[in-house]
């Protein structure tokens, strides 16, 4: 199996004049791209960077992602992407505990860090790095074992976890992903969704075929409907709040998409009702993966020409990856029963960076443990049931409560806190934090949001926030939250 470097390289050479990548009416081809990733790895080896060290790179959308990717894949780096739209505290752990060298990003990120991290700006700067080394080559050997990436995914307890994902795990994904899309050599991928998740594992199908990729930094749905037509996109991936915003805007106009063949939809689930109403307005166009980043988008796919008839199901299993069911003892469950999902492949990461008791109890002989709850039918669809792990996925974007809670609770009036995840029409589940106080002092819904505005990204700020007297509790004294997310939806009625 190739590296993702080797596979841009071998496009390069079928198609050097060929358009590879496009953002706001500047295009690189094929043969300039491998040149400018050239004049980056020239200039790492220049001021001492060594294979293996890991590259931060903290920007929104931009073409810089794509040449990246290839210049970390020549040199053998490890790039560590970092969600823009996190908070400077969350940036700065995830830069400690990565180890990162260099940190390349825009400026208005970059100056809110506190940091003594050597950093390059997008812009001029980067730009007089690439001309001061455009012509020069460097490369390490890479194989297929060597990581490319650590993508840091937050669990339900604890910091956040860095994925370590090789090229081989991300060539796995790509392939896995242009069977599903049904990509060919004639297609065009279109970037909305941040290239710092999801669709950056789109963004490497474009090396198994030579394709042009255009990157957009923001996603208005009327004028982006526009701009798909405009660029003739054929392949893209949207989460479904992306989709829901689309399809229900006052000047949707399903003609615009003629030119699109599949949308990959992942990134949280969908209701039933609402993917009917998009299929209804698109017709057949949709793809539906599920993954993690610990077996990137692909561990099952839902081909658009069986969607129409399955809508409540993930789809088979994809080509990289062994599935089973199992119970709470380990054994595997017959089809049609309940259990836990696990997964085995060369889709499936290495471990956890710097975290072996993660790693330990997230993979065992090589399986998986997703967290999630699912079940297999007889003709081996997966559905998924529920969440094990207690994550909140509001417009694509993983929330975990253990996260928002440990914010509540820095209060000082605060005894405590449950942050449940509930139905919302438009994001998919919406973040509500139910609060218990100490006694000491008043408590407040407007100084809880602003604390939590202060030390966590805008968008896992509770939505709404109630003060109790207790929470529901179990004999042993847990919360139960299942209980709290079911009283709250029948209030809510």
């Amino acid at each position: 199996m190739s590296t993702i470097g080797d596979l841009a390289l071998k496009s390069a050479k079928a198609y050097p004049n060929k358009i590879a990548v496009k953002f706001k009416g500047i295009s690189y081809s094929y043969e300039q791209l491998i040149q400018r990733a050239y004049a980056l790895t020239s200039y790492f080896h220049s001021i001492g960077l060594k294979k293996g060290d890991r590259l931060g790179i903290l920007m929104s959308n931009r073409s810089e992602h794509i040449e990246l990717d290839v210049a970390v894949s020549f040199f053998g780096l490890i790039k560590v992407p970092l969600n823009y739209r996190l908070h400077p505290e969350e940036h700065e752990y995830q830069i400690k505990d990565s180890g990162m060298v260099l940190l390349i990003g825009e400026t208005d990120l970059l100056n809110k860090l506190n940091t003594a991290l050597p950093t390059i700006t997008v812009g001029e700067e980067y730009e007089i790095i690439i001309q001061k080394y455009y012509g020069q080559i460097y490369e390490n050997e890479v194989n297929e074992d060597d990581l490319m990436a650590i993508m840091y995914t937050s669990g339900t307890t604890g910091n956040p976890k860095g994925v370590m994902l090789s090229h081989r795990n991300m060539v796995s994904g790509a392939i896995s992903l242009s069977i599903a899309c049904e990509v060919d050599f004639n297609d065009t991928i279109g970037h909305v969704a941040p290239l710092t998740h999801g669709a950056n594992f789109l963004s490497h199908v474009a090396w198994l075929f030579g394709l042009t990729q255009v990157v957009y930094d923001k996603f208005e749905p009327h004028l982006f409907i526009q701009h798909l037509e405009e660029d003739q996109i054929s392949i893209i991936f949207l989460v479904p709040t992306m989709v829901n915003l689309m399809v229900q805007h006052e000047q949707f106009d399903p003609a615009k998409l003629k030119t699109i063949k599949s949308i990959n939809m992942a990134g949280s689930p969908i209701a039933a009702a609402k993917l009917q109403e998009a299929l209804n307005k698109i017709g057949t166009k949709f793809v539906e993966t599920y993954g993690q980043v610990e077996a990137p988008m692909c561990i099952s796919i839902m081909p658009r020409n069986e969607l129409q008839n399955r809508l409540d199901s993930c789809g088979r299993i994809g080509p990289f990856v062994d599935v089973k069911i199992i119970d709470d003892e380990g054994n595997e469950l017959p089809a049609g029963e309940v259990g836990e999902i696990i997964a085995k492949g060369p889709l499936v990461m290495q471990g956890y960076w710097n975290n072996d008791k993660a790693t330990q109890d997230t993979l065992k002989d090589g399986w998986l443990h997703t967290g999630d709850l699912g079940k297999l039918d007889n003709n081996g669809y997966l559905y998924i049931v529920d969440r094990k792990k207690e994550v909140i996925i509001s417009g694509g974007v993983n929330i975990y409560p253990r996260e928002v809670e440990e914010v509540l609770n820095k209060h000082p009036f605060v005894k405590e806190t449950c942050v449940i995840g509930v139905p919302d029409e438009k994001w998919g589940e919406s973040v509500i934090a139910y609060i218990v106080p100490n006694g000491r002092g008043e408590v407040q819904s407007e100084e809880l949001i602003e604390l939590c505005k202060n030390h966590l990204a805008s968008f896992k700020k509770p939505k709404e926030i109630y003060i109790v007297e207790s929470l529901p509790k179990s004999s042993y004294g847990k919360i139960l939250k299942r209980e709290l997310v079911k009283k709250h939806i029948e209030v809510m009625k």
